[in-house]
C-alpha cells in the first residue's frame, strides 16, 4: 500500500505537468489558421514554425487592374529582394506564445507599403478575433490590425 502511494505522489505530478503542457500547446495553437483582416483586403495565414509562428501572405485587394500574383515587394529597401511576389511572402515571423497572457510576443512583422520591419504582437480577443500589433520599440507607438478567422 505505502509503495502504491509513494508511486501515485511521484508519479501525479508528471502527470499535472504533462497536461499543462497540452493545453499550453493547444492554447498557443489557437492562433494559426487562415485570417482575413477586417478592411476585407488582406487574407493571412499563420503557422506554427520552429517554436514560433509566422504568417504569410494568401490575398490582398490590389488597387489596379494587375494581376494580384504579379505584385512584387517593389518598396524593400534591399535592391535584390524588389522582386520577390508579395503572395506567399512571410510578413510575420518569430512570435512566441506566453501563456501567462495568452499572448504571441516578440515577433517581427514586414511592411511592404514601406519596406521596414517593426516589433509586433498579437491576441486573441473574447470575441475570436485576432488583433495584431506593430510597433516601434514600445507597444503605445504601433497600430493594431484586425482579422477574423476564415
Amino acid at each position: 500500500m505505502i509503495k502504491k502511494l509513494m508511486i501515485y505522489y511521484s508519479v501525479m505530478p508528471l502527470i499535472i505537468g504533462l497536461s499543462f503542457c497540452a493545453h499550453a500547446q493547444t492554447a498557443a495553437n489557437k492562433v494559426c489558421g487562415k485570417w482575413e483582416c477586417d478592411e476585407k483586403n488582406l487574407i493571412i495565414e499563420v503557422t506554427k514554425n520552429d517554436g514560433g509562428f509566422k504568417a504569410k501572405i494568401m490575398w490582398f485587394k490590389a488597387d489596379n487592374v494587375q494581376l494580384m500574383g504579379s505584385y512584387t515587394d517593389v518598396n524593400n529597401p534591399d535592391p535584390k529582394l524588389r522582386s520577390r511576389k508579395l503572395i506567399g511572402m512571410n510578413v510575420l515571423d518569430g512570435l512566441v506564445y506566453k501563456p501567462a497572457t495568452n499572448s504571441w510576443e516578440d515577433g517581427m512583422i514586414y511592411d511592404s507599403r514601406h519596406g521596414r520591419y517593426w516589433n509586433s504582437s498579437a491576441y486573441i480577443n473574447k470575441d475570436g478575433l485576432l488583433k495584431v500589433k506593430g510597433y516601434w520599440h514600445f507597444k503605445f507607438i504601433g497600430h493594431t490590425m484586425t482579422f477574423y478567422r476564415l
